[in-house]
């Protein structure tokens, strides 16, 4: 279960990313493509649809590449039997609210 839950975050963190950072590298190709002009102009251009044509293969793209860093990383932790962080703890503030409102 904790596997499959692991996956799921990982590959969602990376649907994640391709999502937030594409409108801006969909510029970054404009302004690559035609030098000299600037951002604003780069936006204009492209327009609102302009900046997310293209997003299913990239989210394929990018999120299939971050969800393999993540499952790399993860199981050499598990591999090598390396610690993991301690779960947190409540903060004493809301152990004594919780204690007073009992």
């Amino acid at each position: 279960k904790q596997w499959y839950q692991r996956r799921v975050a990982i590959t969602a963190g990376g649907v994640f990313c391709a999502i937030v950072s594409h409108p801006a590298d969909s510029i970054v190709s404009k302004l690559n493509a035609n030098p000299g002009g600037g951002v604003v102009s780069a936006a204009k251009e492209l327009g609102l649809a302009g900046c997310w044509k293209g997003l299913g293969p990239r989210i394929i793209m990018i999120g299939t590449l971050t969800a393999l860093q993540w499952f790399i990383y993860d199981s050499v932790k598990v591999a090598f039997r390396l610690p993991r962080p301690p779960p947190p703890e409540m903060p004493e503030s809301l152990k004594r609210k919780l204690a007073a409102a009992q």
